[in-house]
């Protein structure tokens, strides 16, 4: 499971609307980064069969299953003030980050 805070699920549909033929944001993991493992985070026209569909007030992510395993319960928050606008990933399944905080390990 992949919990959105009203905060992010706000962002995507605002995201979402402005740009008709985006249907959610994408979560994913890549191999990669000075910790082994990075995160994608992309707006995606396309819903694949496979993916796993998190839905909070209208906003919907999606998941593939290989990802799903590295994100289950992991919170999806979204931050915006004068120093940065940017999706926030809470994952309990994250054991160390690296010093930029773009990269992880399970």
């Amino acid at each position: 499971m992949v919990e959105l805070t009203p905060s992010a699920a706000r962002r995507i549909v605002q995201v979402v609307k402005s740009k008709p033929e985006l249907k959610g944001l994408r979560l994913g993991v890549l191999g990669g980064g000075c910790s082994g493992l990075s995160y994608s985070i992309l707006f995606d026209e396309t819903q694949r069969s496979t993916d796993n569909i998190f839905e909070l007030d209208g906003a919907k992510v999606f998941v593939d299953p290989k990802s799903l395993e590295i994100l289950n319960g992991m919170t999806l928050d979204y931050k915006s003030d004068l120093m940065q606008q940017t999706f926030l990933i809470h994952n309990p399944n994250a054991k160390s980050t690296c010093g930029c905080g773009t990269s992880f390990s399970v």
